[in-house]
């Protein structure tokens, strides 16, 4: 019975902790908004306990932040902070390109990456690229980092990059939907997908080096992403997150 209870509680924090979540980065929440453990419990339907839970872990993801008073605020993100968590993961994913290659892979432990790569190059034959085709690229590229990551055979590493892809817009996906209405949407993929396409290479050659210094710019292609998103802000429909991060001029 007990055990049931602790497994119904984790239950609710997670259902409560998601909903929040998507309050934060759907813009219901704004920016320096209170929230309040009540307010929680009613929009989430939770008990009190998941909930107080909940904010607890949203503010170590770093969507909140606790205030002296009690409760909890909506946090806004400078570029800054968003730079240097998306750098971070691009060292992390570095050093699983440069472990992937030097401990070997298989030929079959490489098709999973083969596939994401040939989807892609599909999705990016399209003139032009449809909405539909960008939210397909979010998935694929998901998939594409998520398997990277496995093929270091790294535990420890591996965690650490679930946990940095975890920080606020920090996934490699996190601005994609948001760049789909800019003027260089199609030509930032095509840079993506041919940094892709070496790593792979680089891999299979056992190039440590070139293979950890390729995922290293990938991911400053996602810093350059970021910037030109906050600079075009005129489709915040397709990321409303976009508003909890200030810029130089706000």
């Amino acid at each position: 019975m007990a055990e049931r209870e602790v497994d119904r509680s984790i239950s609710q924090t997670v259902k409560a902790q998601l909903a929040l979540r998507d309050q934060i980065l759907s813009g219901a929440l704004r920016p320096g908004e209170r929230i309040s453990e009540l307010q929680a419990v009613e929009t989430t339907g939770a008990s009190r306990t998941p909930v107080r839970m909940a904010l607890v872990r949203l503010e170590e993801e770093g969507l909140l932040e606790g205030i002296p008073s009690g409760g909890f605020m909506v946090k806004a993100f400078s570029e800054r902070d968003i730079s240097d968590s998306i750098e971070l993961r691009g060292t992390l994913e570095g050093l699983a390109a440069r472990f992937a290659a030097e401990r070997g892979v298989s030929a079959r432990e490489l098709e999973p990456l083969k596939e994401c790569l040939a989807a892609i190059d599909e999705l990016l034959s399209q003139e032009p690229i449809s909405i539909e085709a960008f939210s397909s690229y979010v998935t694929l590229n998901a998939r594409f980092h998520a398997v990277l990551t496995e093929l270091s055979r790294s535990p420890p590493l591996i965690r650490q990059i679930d946990r940095a892809s975890a920080l606020p817009f920090a996934s490699p996906s996190g601005f994609v939907m948001a760049q789909s209405a800019l003027p260089e949407a199609q030509q930032i993929l095509i840079i993506g997908q041919e940094h892709h396409r070496v790593v792979i290479d680089a891999i299979e050659n056992r190039e440590g080096t070139r293979a950890e210094a390729i995922m290293r710019e990938h991911a400053r292609l996602a810093v350059r992403n970021l910037r030109l998103a906050l600079r075009n802000r005129t489709h915040l429909d397709l990321l409303p997150a976009l508003a909890l991060i200030k810029t130089a001029t706000d």
